[in-house]
């Protein structure tokens, strides 16, 4: 875990020197840390997660959920030895512990007769990028990769089986759907659209066809001008994958909490809808924050998998702009090792000459990964954007950010503008949601 201490000595800021006193506050990036040397005086708050100190072991945690399900019997009493079973699980751009998960699942299934050559476990990629074989069995663990047949979510597989009363088809991996039980599992977090990840996520957009997923993600330009919909239960894109998850026919979910530390703080098993709305109360009482909003932001995302590409990187931008005044700074701390991580992100970011031209295009048709360059360009025209990254000075402008090469020079930056300016410090911005007092 990281410490957060204060320290005296020389600081040297815009060519002055001076005696101040300063707090060195370390910042995830990717698997390693930039640390922050800020002047006490200019720190408004560290926005930090309610985390409890003492934590409960995760596999106990996991055991308990499991034998008590919320609206559902428990997984050994539905499955039987000639059971087909599912289990979708998520992909390298997540942060869900699925080694430390799965074991303890298997244990449960096989108190009910499950049999190994029954299960097939199934990465929910939604649009992502195909895995390597390797990421593959590092996410699942070696004993299961070995013994435990594993496929990764074809998006040209896919059967349709109805639609949700948005006009979202759903079109639905086939090997999701030919078994007796799907199971899903992953974790509860802020979703910058669809309000909270997890749920019935795995399979809209998880294990969806193209045509399913670029229509469910059409929805969100209607409510691009709305209010930010991320740590709300109510979303839209909630209630759509909601009745997409149940025509698919998902009978249950395994969901964990995480904290900062990447350990499991909290577990929800069940019926993919009441266990959800548990795990996103629990999100609620440890991520939300209330703030006021200050000058500027320096937000990291929490180091890797948050920050893998840029498309991922975005969603902590999105949760620290409750925390920051209109035309005040925000800095992305964020290393982007697979770079802008989305084709037409790309593109767009290429061809988008300012952010009115993202929003206007955004708002003539949707086009998947364009809804990207959308959301940082409507977040240009309100604050000044920096990005510290690992993306090249010319790609950071192409996406609305004033590139810097290090946390200290965007701070420097920020207050030669405002030697007096009260900022704000997301260390874990992937999943900390400022809200308003």
């Amino acid at each position: 875990m990281f410490t957060y201490t204060v320290l005296y000595h020389q600081y040297e800021l815009t060519g002055m020197n001076m005696m101040t006193n300063i707090k060195k506050i370390p910042l995830a990036f990717g698997s390693g840390v930039f640390e922050l040397n800020i002047p006490e005086k200019n720190i408004s708050t560290l926005i930090l997660p309610s985390e409890p100190e003492k934590q409960e072991n995760g596999a106990l945690l996991i055991r308990k959920t499991l034998e008590n399900p919320i609206n559902s019997k428990r997984l050994s009493e539905i499955v039987n030895p000639e059971s087909r079973i599912a289990i979708i699980v998520s992909d390298v751009t997540r942060p869900t512990p699925t080694a430390k998960i799965l074991p303890l699942l298997f244990e449960e299934l096989y108190l009910g007769g499950a049999k190994d050559e029954n299960i097939t476990i199934i990465f929910a990629l939604g649009l992502h990028r195909q895995q390597t074989e390797e990421e593959c069995r590092k996410l699942l663990g070696n004993e299961i990769s070995k013994n435990i047949r594993f496929v990764q979510h074809d998006r040209e597989r896919c059967a349709h089986i109805g639609e949700t009363s948005f006009g979202t088809p759903v079109e639905v991996f086939e090997e999701v759907l030919d078994a007796d039980l799907i199971i899903s599992t992953g974790t509860v977090e802020f979703h910058y659209y669809a309000g909270y990840g997890g749920g019935g996520k795995s399979i809209l957009p998880g294990v969806s066809s193209e045509k399913a997923v670029l229509s469910f993600h059409s929805h969100y330009s209607k409510l691009f001008e709305g209010e930010p919909l991320s740590g709300r239960i109510d979303s839209p894109a909630r209630k759509d994958i909601e009745e997409a998850a149940g025509l698919a026919g998902l009978q249950f979910i395994l969901n964990v909490v995480i904290n900062s530390r990447k350990e499991i703080v909290a577990a929800v098993a069940g019926d993919f809808i009441q266990a959800h709305r548990e795990g996103a109360k629990y999100v609620d009482s440890i991520y939300k924050i209330k703030v006021e909003p200050a000058d500027a932001v320096i937000v990291s995302c929490g180091g890797f998998p948050k920050d893998i590409n840029l498309y991922q990187a975005t969603k902590a931008l999105e949760n620290a702009i409750p925390a920051v005044k209109a035309g005040g700074s925000i800095v992305l701390v964020a290393e982007c090792a697979e770079g802008i991580g989305n084709q037409v992100y790309e593109c767009w970011n290429k061809e988008c000459r300012s952010p009115d031209d993202a929003i206007e295009r955004f708002k003539q048709f949707f086009e998947f990964g364009g809804h990207k360059s959308a959301i940082v360009a409507k977040a240009a025209k309100q604050f000044k954007l920096y990005i510290v990254s690992k993306l090249s000075e010319e790609e950071s402008r192409r996406a609305f950010f004033i590139p810097a090469k290090s946390v200290q020079e965007a701070l420097e930056a920020i207050l030669a503008e405002n030697p007096d300016a009260k900022i704000h410090v997301m260390p874990d911005g992937g999943w900390t949601l400022p809200v308003r007092k």
